[in-house]
């Protein structure tokens, strides 16, 4: 009688030992604890979406200045160039089947003699924010007369995105 009381006893320590162990892993089980630990788990899942939102963003903001820089660098090559934004006009507007954002550039050439035209097109959100950049090169347009080219966006943009020329140059 005496082994199956230490029996008993030993069991139920472990018993309580277990429950105890698992408690303190676990919680208390209470309304306000797991409360708590969900709080707790949305915090973490808020960081790692605001982690990724910053990390997106950082990616974002690093393609606009790399397509900002290589706008610039070509616009940099024309020398000689005039202002030419007056004679260039943005129309139809739509996003290619690579998601791509597109615009047809028509320029007017109002000197007499052929010439080409460097058109910076900047793309950007419903807020003014710049999305992205492009400079599209219209080449030899006879004099008089009128060219198409359509400006592409370097990457996907999402959102209202509006088209708006920001340097045109005829040389």
């Amino acid at each position: 009688m005496r082994g199956r009381w230490i029996r008993r006893v030993s069991g139920g320590a472990v018993a309580v030992l277990v429950a105890v162990g698992v408690a303190g892993c676990s919680g208390d089980g209470s309304a306000s604890d797991t409360a708590s630990r969900a709080a707790s788990a949305a915090s973490s899942v808020g960081a790692e979406a605001r982690d990724a939102a910053s990390s997106a963003a950082s990616q974002a903001s690093e393609a606009v200045a790399s397509a900002t820089a290589a706008a610039q660098q070509k616009l940099d090559e024309i020398k000689g160039g005039a202002d030419a934004k007056a004679q260039v006009e943005l129309s139809d507007q739509a996003t290619d089947s690579e998601g791509r954002t597109t615009v047809k550039v028509t320029v007017d050439n109002t000197a007499d003699s052929a010439k080409s035209f460097a058109v910076q097109v900047s793309f950007k959100d419903d807020g003014g924010n710049l999305l992205d950049t492009v400079v599209t090169t219209v080449p030899d347009v006879a004099g008089g007369e009128s060219a198409d080219a359509t400006a592409r966006s370097t990457h996907k943009l999402s959102g209202e995105v509006k088209a708006e020329v920001a340097t045109a140059l005829r040389y």
